[in-house]
């Protein structure tokens, strides 16, 4: 791998940002093979380049989008389909999980029939209004202690409201469909997930006896990616969700998932090159040409904890690995296990690097973010 990181940073320059689409590929299948019975929604919100939506869109994926813009992403594969063929595909394959949603949108999307998200009752009203035409799943809180993300301070509706909330949107004449919770990005404590299916399934129940036609379980995301050794095994978490699903759901309920970060966060390597060096206190510097507020974003808005490996061997000691913008919040890390002999020129590469990454990229300072290079990408 050494090898040829070294002759594309050479061919294309750093910082490069280097996605392999088999890898894209092979996580898909991952994601089947252990769940075999969930239709997989994509969150583009985890890497919305448009080549990897291409990728996951022949892999037959559907697509969780956040927003209009993220929805004409996806738009682009079906322009060229017939009418009738593109409502059906809409409804079929793409869901809008994000809870609150803009006038506009609504408008714009209200021909499709689409499927969509609200906790609370003022969202219900807007939807009413705008696009009276969705069927609605009702996203509830559920407890995310010990994910990298936590979500439930701002998302969802609290449980014991859901029954009001469901019998509201029936009484204004609105179609829910379902229920949706969302863990916590990168959950690594499978209790979650039972907790979660636990609660969802008795609000479920309850709604089906009153006679409501709830038909969608939508699991949310925050599966967790083998970042290192400690993270649980998503074979041994897919058989606890499964297990539990058949016990708690009736048969004919319908299991969606909405995975970005497990089919994307290992499908890139970022190679930077270090612009300048500096001891500081005792502790070597190493100034690179990419930061936090670049391809390094996740540190801050995911809580990732960033990776280096030197091509350059040498002892090594404890590091900084810092940004190249002006401003001191831009520290990738501070303890960064890298030799001391490293020059200017010398490069690093980081692994694991594909979710919320160049998706909250700026150009901040007005420095470029990180060239993409796509591996094994089919053309057709």
């Amino acid at each position: 791998m050494y090898d040829e990181l070294k002759k594309l940073a050479r061919e294309h320059g750093t910082p490069l940002f280097i996605i392999d689409h088999d890898i894209i590929r092979s996580n898909c299948r991952i994601f089947r093979e252990n769940l075999p019975s969930v239709q997989i929604y994509y969150a583009v919100k985890a890497n919305s380049n448009q080549k990897i939506i291409k990728t996951v869109f022949n892999e037959g994926l559907s697509f969780d989008v956040a927003s209009y813009n993220e929805f004409m992403q996806v738009y682009e594969y079906i322009k060229d389909f017939k009418e009738k063929d593109q409502d059906d595909y809409v409804w079929d394959k793409i869901i809008f999980s994000n809870t609150i949603k803009d006038i506009e949108t609504l408008k714009k999307i209200k021909r499709y029939l689409p499927l969509v998200t609200y906790d609370n009752i003022e969202e219900l009203k807007k939807i009413k209004a705008h696009c009276g035409t969705a069927g609605l799943i009702l996203r509830l809180k559920v407890p995310d202690t010990g994910s990298q993300v936590e979500m439930s301070s701002k998302f969802g509706a609290e449980p014991q409201d859901a029954a009001a909330l469901i019998k509201s949107a029936f009484e204004m004449g609105l179609n829910v469909e379902g229920l949706s919770f969302h863990v916590g990005s990168q959950c690594t404590v499978n209790d979650n997930y039972i907790s979660a299916l636990a609660i969802t399934g008795e609000i479920f129940n309850d709604a089906r006896k009153k006679g409501y036609g709830l038909k969608i379980l939508d699991i949310g995301g925050g599966f967790p990616v083998p970042y290192d050794a400690n993270v649980p095994d998503f074979g041994t978490l897919a058989r606890v969700i499964d297990a539990e699903f058949r016990r708690i759901f009736p048969e004919d309920t319908e299991l969606i998932a909405e995975p970005g970060r497990f089919i994307v966060a290992t499908a890139a390597v970022l190679v930077s090159e270090i612009i300048g060096k500096n001891r500081r206190e005792g502790k070597i510097f190493y100034h690179i040409n990419d930061g936090v507020y670049h391809t390094f974003s996740g540190i801050v808005y995911d809580h990732w904890v960033p990776n280096f490996t030197a091509f350059k061997e040498g002892k090594k000691e404890i590091c900084a690995v810092v940004g190249p913008t002006c401003d001191s919040f831009d520290k990738v890390s501070l303890s960064s296990h890298l030799p001391g002999n490293l020059d200017i020129g010398d490069l690093l590469y980081t692994e694991n690097i594909g979710a919320y990454s160049i998706a909250s990229s700026t150009r901040f300072n007005g420095f470029d973010g990180a060239k993409i290079f796509h591996k094994n990408k089919i053309s057709s």
